[in-house]
């Protein structure tokens, strides 16, 4: 996949900026971007390393100042030689910068194509060249720091000693099928046995953390229901730390859902906010309950507010019936307030937590509360290793799989070659987390979710 052309992009975001960068790699890059910059020392050769300031030429005109740095191979993101030019941020600027690269024998790189050439050049592996994709897509912190974690090889060093370990077990299967008179005893089938489990327990762990590690990547709606004046719209905003809902006590304010996305605690959500749940004549009031309903039964999470200063309605009864078969917290609102709701009154076997909306205590608490209800196996931003691609995860467990049927083999009798089969098959799967196992279609996928110029 890796050809000899020079390729060229621009790297910055669309849109005007204080600079933008325009990339530039492959065996031709100095030639090429000598003949559209022109340093203002004079100088005939472009020194590694560092930054060179001068202009941006077309035919001997200046178009920008700009400052150049020459990244001597195999010391650069590529491994190739490769040069960033950094102008003035202007989109226009920026594309002339690229077309006149482009006349000069460059070539406009695909999406990823700088990324995939540090992978081919042994810069990286492949779950390291994905988590510069995850990087760059992060919504919240602690996204960002599981990629850079993953960037940095955590998963590659996590997986290194499972690879070494089927390697050992399958020379010394590969022994027993070479010297066929000296077959394995029972002592050591079951040690072979053992020292399987214990990997594909070390599999386990890595495939039960994607549950948590999907929730990070792509995060949940929660949806904030309960009759009308409850303190709906002030917990959304409570939530939020900002006045997005309106909030008044005439009953019916909200009539249609609002959405906003914010993070808890390193997991995105999508909050919606929802109309009063009651009964009404108003067509566009009922179209809004009617949304209510809806939002409430497709959202991840719900919370059901309550007023608990006030007896509980027939409207919050029908309302805590319906979240008896859903992942749901009761919220016991405006404990600013006498309460006259004890929690044994809750009919349902929900967590219940008490917050005043207004004044905003107790909203932190219903945030860990979310947290942990959204938080499988008691994942939390503590964890050292949480994998958060699909793709790596259905590799781990296609590895598992195969473990188990060696196992099953091995404690079956069966003949070494049977087991044999399936440790190469996991040792396959494990290897193409990393690319060491690689099948061109699959590069192509990853690398066209890439923006262009990374």
């Amino acid at each position: 996949m890796l050809d000899d052309s020079t390729i060229a992009a621009i790297s910055t975001a669309p849109g005007k900026g204080a600079i933008a960068v325009v990339r530039l790699s492959g065996d031709r890059t100095v030639e090429i971007a000598r003949s559209v910059f022109l340093p203002l020392s004079g100088a005939q050769s472009l020194e590694p390393f560092k930054p060179l300031l001068g202009h941006i030429v077309e035919e001997g005109r200046h178009l920008d100042q700009a400052v150049l740095i020459y990244y001597q191979a195999p010391r650069s993101y590529t491994g190739e030689k490769l040069v960033e030019i950094s102008l003035h941020g202007s989109p226009v600027l920026a594309q002339k910068a690229l077309d006149l690269l482009v006349r000069a024998g460059a070539r406009v790189a695909e999406p990823g194509e700088f990324t995939l050439r540090a992978f081919l050049n042994g810069k990286m592996d492949l779950a390291q060249a994905e988590a510069v994709r995850d990087l760059i897509e992060s919504r919240t912190l602690y996204q960002a720091r599981l990629s850079a974690q993953q960037l940095e090889g955590q998963l590659s060093r996590t997986l290194q000693p499972l690879k070494d370990e089927l390697i050992g077990l399958a020379c010394h299967l590969e022994s027993a099928v070479e010297f066929v008179e000296e077959p394995l005893d029972t002592w050591s089938r079951q040690r072979v046995s053992e020292r399987t489990r214990v990997v594909i327990q070390e599999l386990r762990k890595l495939e039960h953390s994607f549950e948590y590690g999907k929730m990070v990547q792509e995060g949940f709606s929660l949806a904030i229901v309960g009759r009308t004046n409850v303190g709906k719209s002030s917990l959304f905003n409570a939530l939020l730390y900002e006045n997005r809902a309106i909030v008044a006590d005439l009953p019916g304010t909200t009539r249609d859902l609002i959405t906003e996305s914010v993070n808890i605690l390193g997991l995105p959500v999508k909050f919606i906010d929802t109309a009063g749940v009651r009964q009404t004549t108003d067509a566009v009031e009922r179209e809004g309950v009617e949304r209510t309903l809806s939002a409430m039964a497709t959202a991840d999470l719900t919370l059901l507010v309550l007023d608990g200063s006030e007896p509980l309605r027939q409207e919050d009864m029908d309302l805590l019936e319906r979240m008896k078969e859903r992942d749901a917290i009761i919220v016991l609102n405006k404990d600013d307030l006498p309460s006259v709701i004890s929690e044994d009154q809750i009919p349902v076997a929900k967590p219940v937590t008490r917050l005043s909306a207004k004044m905003g205590t107790g909203v932190d608490a219903l945030k860990e509360l979310i947290h942990r209800a959204m938080s499988p196996n008691g994942y939390r931003e503590t964890e050292t290793l949480i994998v958060t691609n699909v793709r790596h995860k259905n590799c781990i467990v296609q590895a598992i799989g195969h473990l188990e049927k060696a196992v099953g083999a091995l404690e079956a009798g069966l003949s070494e070659e049977f087991p044999l089969y399936h440790y190469h098959q996991a040792h396959r799967s494990i290897g193409e987390i990393t690319g060491e196992i690689t099948v061109e279609d699959i590069l192509g996928r990853i690398f066209s979710t890439f923006c262009v110029g990374k």
